[in-house]
């Protein structure tokens, strides 16, 4: 039992340290509690942890080894890069439109839950960290040695605490949307929107970087 909760524990903080940092899902997670609500966020979050799920089953099953191939990073990175380039120039857009008072086109359906969590895992399928942070918590001895039960209790410990900060990141939202949504409008709209493609291009950026490193290794 012991061991149990130990790896359990280990995997939960181990989680809740690697969403901590900002990043395109946490930003774009606030962005969506503060202009649609709760479930507008949160399901950006829970897209994001079945994508860590299914990165966590294939190297745990062995699949993920193929992905740690330059050939296979640098789709994943060119993939990553094209999503967060389609954020920047959406949330620019919406900025632009907000500032203009240019209606929003009907058709659009970007901000409902369903888009959240599809958003959500393709930027986690596509993130090709996530194969290097499975390998990594997934190949420790403690848990290697623990079998197939050991991975997987690792694997619902990290889902957990990811899940968990998502949580509490997205009910904080939500209360602080409740306090200055009377005064927010179209002012609020411009800087939310304005500052999260601003947040995009910095992580668009570093990701152009890291694309950049791959190619070079590659020639």
């Amino acid at each position: 039992m012991s061991s149990f909760a130990a790896v359990l524990g280990a995997g939960f903080i181990l989680g809740w340290s690697v969403a901590w940092p900002p990043g395109p899902i946490s930003a774009e997670m606030v962005r969506r509690c503060l202009a649609g609500g709760f479930w507008a966020g949160f399901s950006l979050n829970f897209g994001a942890c079945t994508g860590d799920a299914v990165w966590a089953l294939a190297v745990a099953l062995g699949i993920g080894l193929i992905f740690t191939t330059p050939g296979a990073q640098l789709a994943l990175g060119v993939v990553s890069l094209a999503l967060l380039a389609m954020l920047v120039f959406s949330f620019a857009l919406r900025a632009w439109r907000a500032w203009a008072r240019a209606p929003a086109p009907p058709a659009i359906k970007f901000d409902t839950a369903r888009a959240g969590f599809a958003l959500g895992l393709s930027l986690a399928l596509a993130s090709p960290w996530n194969v290097t942070f499975w390998l990594a918590a997934l190949g420790r001895p403690d848990v290697a040695g623990g079998g197939i039960a050991g991975l997987m209790l690792m694997v619902l410990g990290v889902v957990l605490g990811a899940s968990t900060l998502g949580l509490i990141l997205s009910v904080s939202s939500v209360l602080m949307r409740g306090r200055v949504s009377a005064g927010a409008g179209r002012i609020a709209a411009v800087v939310m929107n304005g500052l999260t493609a601003a947040l995009m291009l910095w992580f668009m950026v570093g990701a152009g970087q890291d694309l950049a490193h791959r190619l070079a290794a590659l020639g």
